[in-house]
C-alpha cells in the first residue's frame, strides 16, 4: 500500500505548488498528510506553531542538525533556517498516510534523493517566467526588489525541471489538478 511513500511538489513560487497539494490534501481517498517543515523564523500572527511550521529559535535549529533529526533543510538566508524534520516523516507513516510535501527545488531533490523509488517528485512548471511574474505581482506582496530576486531565482530553479520524475504545467489550474491528481494516484496505488 502507501506505507513509506512520499510525493514531493516543488516548483518556483508563484507556480502554483501549493494550491495543487491544497487540493490534493482535500481528497481523503489519497490518504495524504502534509509534511510540517521547521523553520528558524518568526512566527507570524496568523500562523500556528505544529500546523504552519515548527518554529525553532536559529540555535536550537543548529542543535537538531548537529544530532541529525533533519531529513533535509537549507539556511535561506544568514540565520534563517527551514527543513524536514524526520520525526515528522515518521509521523506520518505512522497514521497509515503518504507524506506530502510542498518545498523548494533543491529540498525536493534532496529528499528525492534519498528516498528514491519510494517518491514521486513533481515539478510545477508555470507557463513561463513572464506568466510567473505577472503571478507574482497579483499577490501584491512583493517590493520591485524582491520581485526581481524571485524572478531570478525562479528562472535558475526552472533549469532543474527535468531531475523530477514527472513536470505538470500549470498553465490551466483545473488541468494541472486533475494532472497531479491522477499522477498521486497511481503513485500511491
Amino acid at each position: 500500500m502507501s506505507q513509506g511513500k512520499l510525493i514531493i511538489f516543488s516548483a518556483p513560487s508563484g507556480s502554483g505548488k501549493t494550491t495543487l497539494v491544497h487540493h490534493l490534501l482535500s481528497k481523503p481517498e489519497l490518504k495524504l498528510a502534509f509534511s510540517v517543515s521547521a523553520a528558524s523564523r518568526s512566527r507570524r500572527s496568523n500562523e500556528v506553531d505544529g500546523k504552519d511550521y515548527y518554529f525553532l529559535s536559529p540555535s536550537e535549529f543548529r542543535s537538531r542538525i548537529e544530532k541529525g533529526d533533519f531529513l533535509e533543510w537549507e539556511e535561506v538566508y544568514e540565520n534563517q533556517y527551514y527543513g524536514t524534520l524526520k520525526s515528522e516523516i515518521d509521523r506520518i507513516h505512522s497514521e497509515g498516510s503518504t507524506v506530502i510535501f510542498d518545498v523548494d527545488v533543491i529540498g525536493g531533490l534532496n529528499i528525492k534523493k534519498q528516498y528514491g523509488k519510494n517518491a514521486l517528485s513533481v515539478f510545477v512548471q508555470p507557463p513561463s517566467v513572464k506568466e510567473l511574474e505577472n503571478r507574482l505581482k497579483r499577490r501584491s506582496t512583493e517590493s520591485d526588489e524582491s520581485l526581481s530576486k524571485r524572478v531570478a531565482k525562479a528562472e535558475e530553479e526552472l533549469t532543474y525541471a527535468n531531475r523530477f520524475d514527472v513536470i505538470v504545467v500549470n498553465d490551466d489550474l483545473e488541468d494541472a489538478k486533475q494532472d497531479s491528481y491522477k499522477l498521486v494516484a497511481d503513485f500511491i496505488a
